[in-house]
């Protein structure tokens, strides 16, 4: 079976960790606005690391910041802060868990502005890259260029997650709106 170049890249013993990501979850849309605050926060956390880290830890992150309740998030704590720092179960890194609650409070005024985080993104689409990015700079932390393409990437907002001789490429498409239907 043919791959995309991202999962036949993959060294045999880091494989399976990325397969099921790869074929269930990559470039598919979200719905849920908790679900696209998590892989936010996880690609953020990506930066600097490899993305096997963060899909062993994703657990460690799901149970850390409360399934990744956004409201939940926004009203962490200095406490807070400090347990995850302590918390070997995620990036213990200052910087990417202050992005996390700071972003998970701009969603909150997105929510109450515009209903949701997916509509606040769907309102937004189609861009390009570099508009993205500085929508994203301007309303979110810790959010460069790599970030904002692969949280874009993964969420199906922008090409790429897959190429068209993928066998879950056509999964993806049957899954995006009409209007995000780009081949």
């Amino acid at each position: 079976m043919s791959y995309c170049t991202y999962i036949n890249g993959i060294p045999a013993a880091e494989k399976n960790v990325h397969k099921e990501y790869h074929d269930q979850y990559y470039g598919f849309p979200i719905e849920d606005d908790n679900e696209l605050f998590c892989r936010l926060v996880l690609e953020i956390n990506q930066a600097g690391l490899s993305w096997t880290t963060i899909l062993k830890k994703q657990p460690g992150f799901r149970k850390a910041y409360h399934n990744f309740n956004i409201a939940k998030v926004a009203k962490y704590s200095e406490k807070d802060r400090e347990r995850l720092l302590n918390d070997a179960g995620i990036i213990r890194n200052r910087l990417k868990i202050n992005a996390a609650i700071e972003n998970a409070k701009a969603i909150l005024l997105i929510q109450k502005e515009h209903g949701t985080f997916k509509q606040w993104l769907d309102q937004h689409h189609p861009k390009t890259k570099e508009e993205w990015v500085n929508l994203f700079k301007k309303t979110f932390r810790f959010t460069g260029g790599e970030i904002v393409n692969e949280f874009l990437m993964s969420t199906g907002y922008l090409p790429g997650a897959h190429t068209p001789d993928c066998p879950v490429y056509k999964k993806v498409l049957k899954h995006k709106p009409a209007w995000n239907r780009k081949k």
